[in-house]
């Protein structure tokens, strides 16, 4: 058998890249349907449109090369959306459930900035330069759709454990009935004074 080079590898990577975007097409319509927060949903379908942009720089970079447009399978991202999907049925309440949505997202994202940063990189090696502009602009998209879900994640997840606006009013209430309490303990406490010492 012939050894396997660095471009056999980054072919494959490729190939591997091209299959997990494919996927995340296919699971991201589930996730966004059962978001209930519409900013999470926004989100969502916002890099469902970028996914499919990045599923077409694939097969760009395949025909540039004069290659043929192929997948193979990444196992890695299909089980990364599995879990995912395994977690969205659980049957969470609402705001706990796009908390669960963001987990599963993030993870997604992750996996693909580590391949992604990896295929760049292989790119760069082989002098295959356009290749690189454009799985690096994939990567960039990758990061921003991170950075994105983790500052919807500050509050969707202050939301699920009951940290949300309301909640903020009840502790808010509850502080204030607290202090008005520790007032009437004072003063009940120094009129007893005085009629001990009377």
């Amino acid at each position: 058998m012939k050894d396997q080079t660095m471009q056999d590898l980054y072919i494959e990577q490729l190939r591997d890249l091209y299959d997990a975007e494919r996927q995340i097409i296919k699971a991201l319509p589930k996730m966004i349907h059962a978001a209930s927060s519409a900013e999470l949903k926004q989100a969502l379908e916002e890099h469902l449109e970028v996914t499919k942009e990045q599923e077409q720089r694939i097969a760009q970079i395949f025909e540039n090369r004069g290659e043929k447009v192929k997948a193979q399978k990444c196992k890695g991202m299909e089980g990364v959306l599995k879990e995912g999907a395994e977690l969205v049925e659980k049957g969470w309440e609402e705001a706990v459930l796009d908390a669960a949505i963001i987990a599963g997202a993030q993870r997604v994202e992750h996996y693909e900035m580590a391949g992604y940063g990896c295929a760049r990189t292989y790119a760069e090696l082989l002098d295959d330069e356009n290749a690189a502009e454009l799985l690096q602009k994939t990567l960039d998209e990758e990061k921003e759709a991170n950075d994105k879900l983790s500052e919807l994640a500050e509050t969707i997840n202050a939301n699920a454990i009951g940290g949300g606006e309301d909640s903020e009013q009840e502790a808010e209430s509850e502080e204030e009935s607290g202090v008005r309490r520790g007032e009437g303990i004072r003063k009940t406490g120094t009129s007893n004074r005085k009629r001990s010492a009377a």
